[in-house]
């Protein structure tokens, strides 16, 4: 191998660990992002669970609030 064909297979070599360490690092971040996002989502249907529940609640308050005046 002459030291012309050396020097580009590490001009190559360098140039493809770039690109890799690059893309692992927006392919990671990326994760970060869907998780915090899935988190995010988790929360978010916690929050809605917990009103239908409390609607729920009211929505039975009021159907023996209106069960007791049509006793009357």
């Amino acid at each position: 191998m002459t030291v012309r064909s050396l020097r580009a297979g590490l001009a190559a070599l360098m140039v493809v660990s770039t690109l890799a360490i690059g893309c692992a690092d927006k392919a990671e971040k990326a994760a970060t992002r869907a998780e915090d996002a899935a988190k995010r989502a988790e929360a978010a249907a916690s929050r809605v669970e917990a009103a239908a529940q409390r609607a729920e609640a009211a929505a039975d308050k009021c159907e023996r609030l209106f069960e007791k005046h049509t006793r009357k």
